[in-house]
C-alpha cells in the first residue's frame, strides 16, 4: 500500500497510508478514513499530541475495512450523459463496416473489457451482415456483449479487492515490525 508523508498543523510528520486523510480545520483535528464510506478519528487534543494515537486507530479501521469489504472500483457504472445510444457502459454499436475484399457490410458491437492494472481489452460481437441481420440476432448479440462486460467487470472487482487486501496485509506486517 502506498504511503505518503503528511505534515500536521504542529509541524509533526507522519507516514500515512492511502485511504486516510488529515483534517485540520478550526477546532477539528484528526484523521479521516475514506474507504467504502468515511469515518473520523479525532486527536481529542488542541495541540496535536493525540495525532499519533488517532492515526493508529484510523489505520486499524482502514485495515478492517480492506479485509471485510470489496475494493472501491474505478469502473464507470452509468453511461455518460452525452452518450447517444441507450446501450450499457462499455458497449458501442452497432458498428457497420465493409471489410476490405468483401462485398457485403457486416454489423458488430464493440465491447470494452476492463482488466485491473492493465489496459482494457477490446472485443467485437458479431451481429450479422446486411443479408443476415435480424432483430433476434441483434438482441442475442447484445446479450452476449452485456454478459462479456459484466464478467470482465466482476473479474476486475475481484482482482482489485485481492490487490487491496494484499497491500493491507503488507501494511499490517510493516506496522507490526515497526512496533517491535
Amino acid at each position: 500500500m502506498k504511503l505518503r508523508q503528511a505534515v500536521i498543523f504542529t509541524g509533526q510528520t507522519f507516514m500515512v497510508p492511502e485511504g486516510i486523510q488529515r483534517i485540520d480545520h478550526r477546532a477539528t483535528h484528526g484523521w479521516q478514513v475514506r474507504y467504502d464510506g468515511t469515518k473520523m478519528f479525532s486527536d481529542h487534543t488542541k495541540d496535536g499530541s493525540g495525532a499519533s494515537a488517532a492515526l493508529d486507530r484510523a489505520t486499524k479501521e482502514l485495515l478492517k475495512r480492506i479485509n471485510s469489504r470489496p475494493a472501491p472500483s474505478g469502473l464507470q457504472r452509468d453511461p455518460n450523459a452525452n452518450k447517444t445510444s441507450d446501450l450499457p457502459v462499455g458497449i458501442s454499436g452497432p458498428i457497420v463496416r465493409l471489410r476490405k475484399g468483401q462485398k457485403v457490410r457486416e454489423c458488430n458491437f464493440a465491447v470494452s473489457l476492463p482488466r485491473y492494472g492493465q489496459t482494457p481489452r477490446k472485443r467485437t460481437v458479431y451481429i450479422g451482415n446486411e443479408n443476415t441481420f435480424t432483430n433476434e440476432r441483434y438482441w442475442a448479440a447484445l446479450a452476449r456483449a452485456i454478459e462479456m462486460r459484466e464478467t470482465a467487470a466482476a473479474e476486475y472487482q475481484a482482482a482489485a479487492t485481492r490487490a487491496k487486501r494484499a497491500a493491507g496485509r503488507k501494511l499490517r506486517g510493516e506496522a507490526a515490525a515497526a512496533a517491535r
